[in-house]
């Protein structure tokens, strides 16, 4: 199931390079369910290390269902 358009916003803390906390506001984009798979780390870990610079964010969580991965435009 893919989730697209939502437009929720949330805010979160996020540690700048001076270990300093600044507020981002995170739009959902899109979320989709997955079996549980423990590569799935590793394919956010590289998504959100790439695609930094492009103002979004991949988060990824567990439950007993499976795995979801969730995408985030960062502003």
């Amino acid at each position: 199931m893919i989730t697209m358009g939502k437009q929720t916003e949330k805010q979160s803390m996020l540690a700048d390079d001076k270990g300093q906390g600044k507020k981002e506001n995170l739009k959902l984009i899109a979320s989709q369910r997955f079996n549980d798979d423990p590569q799935l780390y590793k394919i956010v870990d590289f998504l959100n290390r790439t695609l930094k610079s492009q103002n979004l964010l991949f988060g990824l969580t567990k439950s007993e269902d499976g795995m979801s991965i969730t995408i985030y435009e960062v502003d």
